[in-house]
Formats: C-alpha cells, structure tokens, sequence
C-alpha cells in the first residue's frame, strides 16, 4: 500500500493547502518543473495552467500570486530537508555521528532520493523534485514575506543547534556556526556547478568534498573548547 507523505506547513501561506487535492499537488509538482526549467521570472500561472490543462482562476483558489507560491515551495524545501533529517537520525544515540549524518543530507539535499517514490508517486514531488528545489531558495530570499519564508528554515536549523548544544554545552556560538553550514552547503555547491573559482569542491564528486569541509569546520569549533569528546 502506497502512503502519501504529507508535510505540514504554516497556512497563512496558502489559501488552500495544494497537498488536499489532486489538481494541487499537480500545481505544485508541476510548478517545480516549470520554474527550473524556463526560470521564475518567466514562470506564470498561465503558463502553468495550459501545462496542467487547468485555468487560472483554478489554480488562484490555491494561491493568490506566483511569489505566495515560490515561498510555499521554499518552505516545503526547508521542511522536507527537516523531515529527511529526522527520519534518518532519530535511532541514532550519539550525537556526532547525528550531525555527520546531518550534514551528509545537507550535502546531497539536491540530488533525488529514492525514498521519495512515494511522494511522487502521490503528486506532491515531481521526478527532479529535490534538485530543483534546491534552486528555489535563492530566489525565494530576495522576495518579501521574510517571517513566512523563514519559518521552516528556522525550526531546520533549531534542530540542527539542539545536535550541536549536545555535542558541546559550552561551545558560544551554536546558532551562527549551524547558520553558517546551512549556507555553505547550498551556496559552495552552487558555486561548484556555476562559478569554480569559489570553492575547492569539484564539479564531480562536489558532495564529498563539500561533506568534508563542512564536517571539519563543524568539529573543529565544536572540539576547540570545553568539548565532550
């Protein structure tokens, strides 16, 4: 039997959850395709209704506008990186290999994971879904609507801070340093793909390097000082 993840976001973001019906969870799959394929600013909810044989008005029962949209799918984004996390390291007592675990998430976040298939399945993430979601965030920060884009982002990195509080109670800098590998590792791998110069990572096997990087700086701070090793 086939399950339908749900993932529960703020509803002030939306005037109907798309997660309720069949043609809003082709909305939403379907505007993840069309904005990484022609870009944001291009995208329209014409053309996303002649894409999914739908109108308009439809598809404005959901939204009230395409940027209400791109900050529902950021969220999203955040979201099921939170999800992922939890579900992968809940039965994991030790705290370090959580945040190895962690950040190895981080890293792939925009790579297609299989266990996905049911989502997909289900009409909430397209084929490509986590790869072009990935894009989103960048251009969901310079939109407006800052408390509402960020809610999901902040409850992802509190989880994160709560895993390096744990390693290290005395460590003075928990949310900056999470804060800080959350943009690293969205950033250094864009910078991998498009702008070289700025990383050490390579365009193949850039997950790898950025993982190690990502894990250095992480217990180097946190091992540095009053550290429970």
């Amino acid at each position: 039997m086939i399950t339908s993840l749900r993932i529960e976001l703020n509803d002030k973001l939306f005037l109907r959850d798309p997660q309720d019906t069949d043609l809003g969870r082709r909305l939403v799959a379907e505007s993840i395709r069309l904005i990484d394929e022609i870009g944001f600013e291009q995208f329209t909810f014409k053309k996303l209704a002649l894409r999914i044989e739908s109108t308009e008005a439809s598809l404005y029962r959901y939204f009230e506008n395409k940027h209400r949209l791109l900050v529902y799918l950021v969220s999203w984004h955040w979201a099921w990186l939170s999800y992922q996390i939890r579900f992968h390291t809940h039965n994991v007592p030790d705290a370090r290999e959580r945040l190895r675990l962690t950040l190895s998430i981080l890293t792939r976040a925009h790579q297609d994971d299989p266990s996905t298939t049911q989502a997909r399945r289900s009409g909430s993430l397209p084929h490509r879904g986590q790869r072009s979601l990935q894009g989103l965030p960048h251009q969901g920060s310079r939109r407006g609507q800052p408390g509402r884009f960020f809610r999901e982002y902040k409850r992802l990195a509190a989880g994160i801070v709560a895993v390096v509080q744990e390693i290290n109670p005395a460590y003075a800098h928990p949310h900056a340093l999470v804060s800080t590998l959350l943009e690293a590792a969205r950033k250094q791998l864009f910078f991998a793909q498009h702008l070289p110069s700025l990383t050490d990572a390579p365009v193949a096997g850039a997950e790898d390097a950025l993982y190690s990087f990502l894990e250095h700086v992480a217990f180097a701070a946190l091992d540095h000082q009053g550290s429970n090793k």
